[in-house]
């Protein structure tokens, strides 16, 4: 029966395969005490041990966090296994820097090894970064976010372009380009993605709402209530429906401009709170709160939200 074929093209081990090995740097390690792993095989050109204390981790690093109960179980998996795959590093000087396996590397270091089987191979800056994203995709280690940082990590250091960079990781250009519109999202929406409180397809349906505001708002509904992919497009296609830009509007008459301000943070919180738009309409003696729904449905929603019997 034929291998199945790796779903990102080279793949990590292809591309790594292509790169120069490069000439030992220090000597063999001393073999390994009993709760170290076993030493990297010698016959293999471009591995060897090399001292944990002289890497250090790959500013290109697509992956921004690594849960801490992630890391204590792979720790746990190396004292009780050893290192089933060594660390992709090139030299940098007398040190080295990582290319793939920041994750084995800080294991090493919570378990306090002080030498970690490595593969050291000579790769460009933009070599270095490709592969370092290809290793996260293959392991399906990276959030939506983070996938899409690494795109456009390669695009915005190296100057390659979309075509280029989904030829790089073995992605569709469509995969590439459907990834980077979800940088267009504000830093709390990009947030509610990495944490899997949205996913990708709600993301996409909410980038049909231009204006920020109104799609913060629409997210955090989405969120509250769970809605569907399904209904997250009826409720965008409402929102479009009623026509506006969808800002949060307020309106403070004779009021200085601090106390203006603290009329608009009002309103704003009103906004989130019930999730619909609300426009505060003060002067200094009276004023008006106008809350905006769409439809019988979303109106029993805000009798419910206010505790108010229809």
């Amino acid at each position: 029966m034929a291998a199945p074929k790796s779903r990102l093209g080279r793949g990590l081990g292809g591309l790594i395969a292509a790169a120069k090995p490069a000439a030992p740097l220090v000597p063999e390690a001393a073999p390994a005490t009993a709760a170290a792993p076993a030493p990297a095989t010698t016959g293999a050109p471009g591995y060897q041990e090399i001292l944990t204390h002289l890497i250090e981790p790959s500013p290109y690093q697509a992956r921004r966090e690594i849960p801490a109960d992630q890391l204590n179980e792979l720790a746990e998996s190396i004292r009780a296994e050893g290192l089933l795959q060594p660390i992709v590093v090139r030299r940098q000087g007398d040190r080295f820097q990582l290319i793939a396996g920041e994750r084995r590397w800080r294991a090493f270091q919570q378990l306090r090894l002080k030498t970690i089987p490595a593969r050291i191979v000579e790769a460009s800056n933009a070599s270095s970064a490709a592969l370092g994203l290809i290793e996260n995709l293959q392991r399906e280690g990276l959030n939506a976010i983070e996938e899409a940082h690494g795109y456009a990590s390669l695009i915005r250091d190296f100057d390659l372009t979309q075509d280029t960079v989904s030829e790089r990781v073995g992605k569709g250009r469509a995969t590439v380009a459907n990834a980077l519109r979800l940088l267009s999202l504000d830093a709390e929406l990009q947030g509610f993605v990495a944490k899997n409180l949205l996913s990708v397809g709600h993301a996409k349906v909410l980038l049909g709402i231009e204006d920020a505001s109104q799609r913060g708002l629409l997210a955090r509904r989405v969120i509250e209530e769970g809605l569907s992919v399904r209904a997250t497009e009826k409720l965008t296609e409402s929102a479009r429906a009623a026509g506006g830009t969808g800002r949060t509007k307020s309106r403070a008459r004779g009021l200085s401009t601090k106390d203006a301000a603290t009329v608009s943070g009002i309103a704003q919180k009103l906004t989130t709170h019930l999730g619909a738009r609300v426009a505060v309409l003060h002067s200094a003696k009276k004023g008006r709160i106008v809350i905006e729904y769409h439809g019988n449905e979303d109106l029993q929603r805000l009798l419910e939200k206010l505790g108010v019997e229809a």
